[in-house]
């Protein structure tokens, strides 16, 4: 990949109408390589870190990076690890947070996103938002004075992805020219997934039904910046040789036509037939919460390849390399 057609950090904000004094962390696709390379590495040496503390998962990095700094955090979703590993990410780096549910919020009542992030920048150092819907993400982020992350929205989830990478370079080493391969509904873990094969420079390849494929958006950034990322109705095609193959769940908060998700969606299941296709080393990795029986056997998820757990507790690590990194530290 030619990275020069990757545009500087500033553009892509400047294009949202952004403003540039502030990291936001709002999706892989708004920042450069060197970004992400990174906050992967330092979530290295967090994490080293923290394995020296084993006495206890409350300890307080000696350097005490964030402190005094304040995390709000915004939750119109349910949450469980993205909760907890933010809560403890900042406590871990010397920080606070403070946790705000939607129906807490004056947001239930009518106030609008603008107006909350204004006030949000008067009392906070900066802001993390698991959003229903992207828009709301990315108009908080324009009325905001400090950074905003984002900790999910329908649209993507590059926290997860993140974490994915971190994982993968634990136990098979540099991602870079490596084959992922993605099977199942394109959700908004896949989307994100898309943004890192470009800028880490691996390999995707997308196993989908037709009716459930990446939406055009995100098809003309992949065809705009080179990413090696491919989509074929064939899930045996998708996971022939991968190094590491991911799911997500078939059936997500809100879906109504679960009859049909789940018969289209069926071909698509992580199973023995499929994990075998891939490289005997390769790992399997899934964001969870999963559905045992549905888009993963149990036999894979509880079994060798999966790193379903490791991948889980990086959470930790890479929030906290994503605060320092948003916090310019």
């Amino acid at each position: 990949m030619n990275l020069k057609n990757l545009k500087l950090f500033s553009d892509r904000m400047t294009n949202l109408n952004l403003k540039t004094d502030y990291r936001h962390f709002l999706d892989l696709s708004y920042l450069l390589p060197r970004d992400v390379r990174y906050i992967i590495e330092k979530a290295k040496v967090l994490k080293v870190i923290a394995k020296e503390k084993k006495q206890s998962k409350g300890f307080i990095h000696p350097d005490m990076p964030l402190k005094d700094q304040a995390l709000a955090m915004i939750f119109e979703k349910p949450s469980t690890r993205t909760r907890i590993s933010f809560e403890m990410a900042m406590h871990q780096l010397g920080g606070k947070t403070v946790v705000l549910q939607d129906h807490d919020m004056q947001i239930s009542r009518g106030e609008s996103i603008s107006d909350t992030a204004r006030v949000l920048s008067g009392f906070v150092d900066a802001i993390m938002m698991r959003a229903n819907n992207h828009d709301n993400l990315l108009e908080m982020a324009k009325k905001s004075q400090v950074p905003i992350i984002n900790a999910l929205t329908n649209f993507s989830h590059p926290c997860q992805v993140m974490a994915d990478v971190l994982t993968f370079e634990e136990h098979l080493g540099p991602i870079t020219g490596r084959k992922i391969a993605w099977s199942g509904d394109v959700t908004n873990v896949a989307v994100s997934w898309i943004h890192a094969a470009a800028l880490f420079d691996c390999e995707l390849a997308i196993g989908c039904h037709r009716d459930y494929s990446p939406p055009k958006q995100v098809i003309d950034w992949i065809k705009n910046n080179n990413g090696r990322v491919t989509i074929t109705e064939n899930p045996i095609e998708a996971v022939q040789g991968a190094d590491c193959i991911i799911t997500d769940t078939f059936i997500s908060m809100g879906d109504k036509d679960v009859n049909k998700r789940l018969k289209d969606l069926s071909p698509y299941q992580i199973n023995e037939n499929l994990m075998k296709r891939a490289k005997p080393s390769a790992i399997f990795l899934h964001c969870l919460p999963a559905h045992r029986g549905e888009e993963v056997t149990e036999d894979i998820i509880d079994g060798p390849q999966s790193l379903v757990w490791h991948e889980a507790e990086n959470r930790l690590h890479i929030q906290k390399a994503i605060l320092l990194w948003c916090f310019g530290k």
